[in-house]
């Protein structure tokens, strides 16, 4: 459900590609994530639906079934380890169901896989469900793919009336977890500075982040605001940036996979575990001090200092931008 879980599972798909060349893949999806799938190379269609995450509506789970009962599916990756993840698949009648031992999920799932807490990353994880169980895991992964067509960037951002003739550095402020947020001033900062020195600044995320994007733009009035919650505005301007900037999010993922040079600030979670798999993501950390504490995993600053996105400086993050801003001009 969560918009970088569900571009990094595009790897999956590309394993199933080429180990099942003629079937067709389809993506379960949230109403958010929809709109990634229409961009990813081998996805057939995403199948939306909404379902509750803190009780079971059966009826609901029933409704799902006929669905996927209808498409006549002959695999499904069960991902999440959750009983009810399974039910609907099982439901379904559909005859291979792939997934982790977890929640007493026998019967419900006939491929059971064992050694999931091997593997500490989410994306061996799930990208284990599209191998053999007896296949080695591989040295790396496919990396996730997203391709926007160049007449649908230009299309958007002449509705949008934007102009780009200088370069474009995309700010996406938001994240999940106050602590995995690096502070608004920071940003607005940042924004200045690159405004300065001839660039222009878009915002993106969702509508929660019109409290941030107006920080930024309390400090650099020139910067645009494309906050919204429609993903795929975010996903265009993302592919029409030279450079993105943000913290560790869905929509670094969603830059990672654009090809567009991404910057992640990451201070309680683990690049080595949530980083984009794509190269062309570089990351920034704090530097000041060691801090114990760090990664703690947690959406709240639980020391109560947020030492660990406090010390990274706009200097830090906009010298990597430059350099990356410079890459982009020569390439």
């Amino acid at each position: 459900m969560w918009i970088g879980d569900f571009v990094r599972c595009h790897s999956v798909v590309k394993l199933l590609q080429v180990r099942f060349p003629a079937r067709p893949v389809d993506l379960l999806s949230t109403t958010l994530c929809a709109p990634l799938s229409n961009y990813m190379p081998g996805v057939r269609q995403a199948i939306v639906i909404d379902l509750p995450r803190k009780r079971l509506p059966v009826w609901e789970h029933k409704a799902l079934a006929a669905r996927l009962r209808r498409e006549g599916y002959g695999t499904t990756l069960i991902m999440p380890r959750t009983w009810k993840a399974a039910l609907a698949p099982f439901l379904a009648g559909i005859p291979e169901r792939i997934g982790w031992v977890g929640e007493w999920r026998y019967g419900l799932i006939n491929d059971l896989r064992w050694g999931e807490r091997k593997r500490p990353r989410m994306i061996d994880q799930c990208a284990a469900l599209a191998l053999p169980a007896d296949v080695p895991q591989p040295e790396q992964w496919p990396l996730p793919e997203l391709r926007v067509p160049a007449a649908e960037v230009a299309g958007w951002g002449e509705r949008l009336g934007l102009v780009r003739n200088r370069p474009v550095v995309a700010l996406a402020p938001g994240a999940v977890g106050p602590s995995k947020r690096w502070p608004g001033a920071s940003f607005a900062e940042l924004a200045q500075t690159l405004i300065a020195q001839g660039c222009d600044v878009w915002i993106v995320g969702g509508p929660h982040e019109a409290p941030l994007a107006r920080i930024i733009r309390d400090h650099a009035p020139e910067a645009r605001d494309l906050t919204g919650p429609d993903l795929r505005n975010a996903i265009l301007a993302l592919a029409a940036s030279n450079v993105a900037i943000s913290n560790d999010s869905g929509l670094l993922h969603v830059a990672a996979a654009l090809g567009t040079p991404a910057i992640g600030i990451f201070g309680p979670t683990s690049p080595w575990h949530w980083a984009p798999l794509n190269p062309i993501a570089a990351t920034v950390q704090q530097t000041v001090e060691e801090l114990q504490c760090q990664p703690c995993h947690k959406p709240v600053c639980r020391l109560q200092h947020h030492r660990c996105m406090r010390n990274i400086s706009a200097r830090q993050v906009l010298e990597i931008a430059q350099r990356a801003l410079a890459d982009a001009r020569v390439a």
